[in-house]
């Protein structure tokens, strides 16, 4: 089984982002692969998507749900790019596929007609 397979058929992944002076930081996210994508969505003014703006590159690792990773587990590095809207809506649309949890969100907060912040997509090229 290749990287790119691993990773897709994992539940979580540690998303690493590099702030300025390279120092990495790790964030245990829902993602999806498409091709040689990885997906992942998150609110626009996380810290995650200022570093991605800064530096362009990310690093993702299979962990579990509270981001440890054990050792051996696939990795992968590669430049990562912010979505814009209409990517960031089929992206989200695949997570949604992916993750139970994320449709009931989604559809509860539709119900509830909750206001929710602003979110962006983060595509790293694997």
């Amino acid at each position: 089984m290749s990287v790119i397979d691993e990773i897709g058929r994992s539940k979580h992944v540690s998303l690493e982002t590099y702030r300025r002076d390279g120092t990495g930081v790790s964030t245990p996210v829902w993602h999806v692969v498409d091709g040689n994508q990885l997906y992942v969505v998150s609110e626009a003014k996380a810290w995650k998507v200022k570093r991605v703006r800064n530096t362009g590159r990310a690093k993702v690792t299979v962990c579990d749900i509270r981001g440890r990773i054990k050792p051996g587990a696939a990795t992968a590095e590669g430049p990562a790019r912010l979505l814009d809207e209409t990517e960031t809506a089929a992206a989200r649309t695949m997570l949604a596929r992916k993750y139970v949890m994320s449709r009931a969100g989604n559809w509860f907060a539709r119900l509830l007609r909750l206001k929710r912040p602003p979110l962006i997509g983060i595509a790293v090229t694997l």
